[in-house]
């Protein structure tokens, strides 16, 4: 698959390259991204050139597609959708994504996943994203809701990380649903 750039009102997502590993770096410094996330910690400059390399490879392969969020022309974030699967009934694919401390509490990882669940549902047509996030990770929950993913219940050490296990929300959005936010029983 050839990677594609998303646009929107103050966005612009593209696959991150060479020129991003220092600002990917830095960004992982920040102890909630790897509090939450399966970055490594401490994150090296080696991890940043490695990973924009997996990542050029996932989008070859079809498996993933991870996109650099920028706003201005900064580094605002990374955002994906990995595990990408085809079904005689319809793919799926689970939504991922961090941000960088100065961008949070803005909306824009909010405004990034609005993007890239439109992308998911028309262009590659799949029927399902789910989305999982560490016990706890309130703010990544609150972006979920707000693009409409459901609440599905909690996997008790259903999640793996360089860390160890550790219990998970999950939630899902069908192509089918309605995106307008409802109740999460974890947000109330």
């Amino acid at each position: 698959m050839r990677p594609v750039t998303l646009h929107t009102e103050r966005l612009v997502l593209s696959i991150p390259t060479g020129d991003d590993v220092d600002a990917i770096t830095a960004a992982c410094q920040d102890p909630e991204v790897p509090r939450w996330t399966t970055v490594p910690s401490p994150y090296t400059r080696e991890h940043g050139e490695e990973f924009v390399e997996k990542v050029a490879a996932w989008w070859d392969e079809g498996a993933e597609t991870v996109w650099a969020v920028r706003r201005d022309g900064e580094l605002a974030g990374m955002i994906g959708l990995h595990r990408i699967t085809e079904h005689p009934h319809g793919g799926d694919a689970e939504i991922g994504y961090w941000g960088v401390a100065r961008f949070r509490g803005q909306g824009v990882m909010t405004e990034a996943a609005h993007a890239v669940v439109k992308w998911a549902f028309g262009e590659l047509g799949l029927v399902r994203l789910g989305w999982r996030a560490v016990v706890g990770n309130v703010p990544s929950a609150r972006t979920a809701r707000a693009v409409g993913f459901r609440y599905e219940g909690t996997l008790r050490q259903g999640l793996t990380s360089p860390r160890g296990r550790d219990d998970g929300w999950i939630g899902g959005l069908l192509a089918s649903d309605d995106r307008t936010p409802v109740d999460w029983p974890v947000l109330s």
